[in-house]
């Protein structure tokens, strides 16, 4: 429906805005000194002094501007909105009664400034919150939908909880009637937000759907943890209701939140802990004005990092990956967020080229390398050892080498938990890779750095999009074992980590994630099927199909607990600095490239695992 005021053009609105407020001031005074003296008075007074009516208006018309009176739209005027109104008139006031004292051309009582400046506050107000409650009036009054509103809750009476209250009850088209919000908040059951009642806490939430009459829920509880949102959720989940859950904390700084950004509680939300918080903004001071360089940017980890890192004003951002879609892709959606300041360079090459890699580093002269290019499938890579090997090694190697050759500053290594104590060649490969980062780093001016993931949610491969895939088919889900556990961490947690290793880097540390208790896969599918509101062994089925070659039922983040040392960041510890022979150490890699380039999977497994056996830390 379009309202009247709608309708208007901006000149003309104001200028109705304008003539509004010069009658008002004239009338405001008229009308203080009639209140005080006479209507006589007054009128004697407009005769013998018209400029003084003439500056009172102009006074108060040019602080209505200065205050932007002119420039908001009125009618979804707020408390910010009505404070402006309060500052504009008060000062237009004092500016009108220090003129009168000082030139004494006119004597005023102080009760008639007063009176006038309360008049006029009350005038100015009514006019523009009128606007206001006028057009809240006719859209009551307008048409809604055939189908009746939906009975919702909002669990969770705070900030957020208020915003998508207010979302609601201004935009009627989402059919939706608030029957209440549930808190845990001991002293806000039995208040109201916008008329709607605080009805009963978290605890309750069963009885208070059935008693309401309740059809869906919306969860508003931006900081809450894992675990309050899976007891919320275990809550809601018997009654049969659709709920969803707005944006985490760190989405929705600076901005409010809106109905659609409300999304699906997802698996992510589940999580066991606490999502990490990274203040990017205080130690990203290495990225700004520099040329940086993400390998493997079109992957989960290095698309996601390429994300963050535009945000942080790189003068180049250099993409490279061997996929040309993925460069494709990514390389149009950081185009699209408008940050011209930022030189996007995509670039097709791959990292086990190292003649092409040579060149890449030449012509863009990287000062910052974030090395995420790598293959990371445990079963699929038990049967290409030699690919895992040539990439995850000698492509690493490429990159470590060309960053201390061009001067790099920072150069920041993704590594994996399962380089630890590995039992798979994609470990091992990941695990030679930070055994060559810190052995280069020992005569090198550049400052390198290791990070080591657990699995990351959401990314490619994962087993959130393998489950959600297999739900889509009615299922089973296959599990590999019941007791098989591993760490989990957001793809923003990981690429903020990887920022913020190169911001503590001093030269050759392996930074490594709290991410608190491993997490059991079995569990995680049954939360999975929980959420796509389905019933696990009535609706999906849950098979159990073995270990896979190269998995282990749990994995590791460090070799000895008494290894780490802690950073300024209580989260990130940093694993102890291992002394290698440098000599021997290029010499086996070199062995192992070479037998990668024809030896069977056997023989280079048997190299590789050798390798990595004789620089395997002993536990204490």
């Amino acid at each position: 429906m379009t309202y009247f005021g709608d309708r208007i053009r901006p000149f003309a609105r104001i200028a109705a805005f304008l003539l509004a407020d010069f009658v008002f001031a004239i009338v405001s005074i008229f009308v203080a000194i009639s209140l005080l003296q006479s209507v006589e008075a007054a009128i004697q007074l407009t005769i013998r002094f018209p400029w003084l009516f003439l500056l009172v208006a102009a006074v108060r018309i040019g602080t209505y501007q200065n205050y932007g009176l002119y420039s908001y739209l009125w009618r979804y005027a707020s408390i910010k909105e009505l404070l402006s109104i309060v500052k504009a008139v008060t000062i237009g006031s004092v500016l009108t009664a220090a003129f009168l004292f000082v030139t004494r051309l006119v004597i005023v009582p102080v009760d008639v400034l007063f009176i006038d400046w309360a008049l006029t506050l009350l005038l100015i107000g009514m006019l523009r919150i009128g606007l206001r409650v006028l057009r809240e009036h006719l859209k009551n009054r307008r048409p809604v939908s055939d189908s009746p509103a939906k009975n919702l809750i909002i669990v969770g009476a705070g900030d957020a909880g208020e915003m998508i209250a207010r979302e609601i009850l201004r935009v009627s088209k989402l059919n939706y009637r608030i029957v209440g919000f549930v808190d845990d908040g001991p002293n806000k059951v039995g208040q109201s937000i916008h008329n709607i009642p605080v009805v009963g806490t978290t605890n309750r939430l069963p009885d208070i759907v059935e008693q309401l009459g309740v059809e869906e829920a919306i969860i508003a509880i931006p900081s809450a943890s894992g675990d309050q949102i899976r007891r919320i959720v275990s809550l809601l989940e018997p009654t049969g209701i659709k709920f969803k859950i707005t944006p985490g904390l760190f989405e929705i700084i600076g901005r409010n939140i809106s109905m659609n950004q409300l999304r699906e509680v997802q698996i992510e939300d589940l999580l066991g802990r606490d999502v990490i918080e990274t203040p990017i903004e205080k130690i990203s001071h290495y990225i700004k004005n520099q040329n940086v360089l993400v390998t493997g940017a079109g992957g989960s980890i290095g698309s996601e990092l390429c994300r963050q890192l535009i945000l942080l004003s790189p003068k180049k951002l250099i993409l490279l990956d061997h996929a040309e879609n993925s460069v494709y892709q990514i390389d149009l959606e950081l185009s699209e967020l408008g940050h011209s300041h930022v030189d996007l360079i995509p670039v097709v090459a791959d990292i086990k080229n190292r003649k092409r890699l040579t060149e890449v580093f030449s012509e863009h002269r990287p000062n910052v390398v974030f090395h995420a290019a790598a293959y990371k499938h445990v079963p699929l890579m038990e049967k290409n050892i030699r690919e895992v090997v040539i990439n995850n090694i000698t492509g690493t190697q490429n990159v470590l080498e060309l960053s201390d050759e061009f001067q790099v500053k920072e150069c920041v290594v993704i590594s994996t938990d399962k380089a630890v104590n590995s039992v798979n060649a994609m470990g091992a490969s990941k695990r030679v890779g930070e055994i060559l980062m810190q052995t280069i780093q020992k005569n090198s001016k550049t400052r390198f750095a290791a990070v080591r993931f657990g699995n990351v949610l959401g990314s490619v491969g994962s087993v959130v999009p393998l489950f959600k895939r297999q739900i889509a088919k009615g299922g089973p889900i296959t599990i590999t074992h019941p007791d098989m556990t591993r760490y989990f961490m957001t793809i923003p947690e990981a690429s903020r980590l990887v920022i913020q290793a190169g911001s503590l880097s001093q030269g050759g540390e392996i930074f490594i994630l709290d991410m608190g208790e491993p997490v059991k896969i079995l569990d995680l599918a049954k939360d999975l099927i929980h959420l796509s509101g389905l019933e696990e062994g009535r609706d999906i089925a849950i098979q159990f199909v073995g270990v896979r070659p190269g998995e282990k039922l749990y994995e590791e983040l460090y070799f000895s607990r008494n290894d780490l040392r802690p950073t300024e960041h209580q989260k990130i510890f940093i694993s102890k600095h291992y002394e290698y022979n440098e000599d021997e150490i290029f010499k086996n890699i070199n062995d192992l490239i070479v037998l990668a380039g024809g030896a069977q999977n056997d023989e280079i497994r048997r190299k590789l695992f050798e390798i990595v056996v004789q620089t395997q830390p002993h536990n204490d």
